[in-house]
Order: C-alpha cells, then structure tokens, then sequence
C-alpha cells in the first residue's frame, strides 16, 4: 500500500509540473482514498486530523483561480514569468 500511494504522489507530481489537469486529479483520489483507507484501519482515528486539514489545504489551493488557468495554460505571459 505505502508503495503504491508513493508512486501515485509521484506521477500525480512530475504531472501537474508538466500542466497536465490529469495529474491533479491523481492527487486527488489517489490522497483521498488513502485518507479514506487510513481513517478506516487506523486504532487511533484522531490522529488522522492533520493530514485530512493538510489535505482539505491543497485542494484548497489546487483549484483555486489561478490554478486552473495554470492547468488549463491560459495564463498570461507576464504570470508565467513571475512578473
């Protein structure tokens, strides 16, 4: 399992570097399922609120404004150059 949820965290990475729209989504239900698995199995589910708000956080910030004109490219020249 931990295998695979690394794996998933990096492809879903080297992707939303590349822009692919695809890639967060990976993010999304790859980070969710595994939050899932670990709140179902885990003998101490408190433990489990720390990563749920990090990950309710990015979210956040994966499909905010900006982020989708990143994903989708229409971002303007000057935002691309950090200007």
């Amino acid at each position: 399992m931990t295998y695979v949820g690394l794996l998933i965290m990096l492809v879903s990475g080297f992707a939303m570097l590349k822009r692919q729209n695809w890639g967060r989504w990976l993010y999304v239900i790859g980070a969710g399922i595994g939050l899932l698995v670990g709140i179902v199995t885990s003998p101490m589910r408190e433990a489990m609120i720390p990563g749920f708000v990090f990950y309710v956080v990015v979210v956040f910030f994966l499909f905010r404004r900006r982020a989708n004109e990143y994903f989708s490219g229409t971002e303007s020249a000057g935002d691309a150059q950090g200007a």
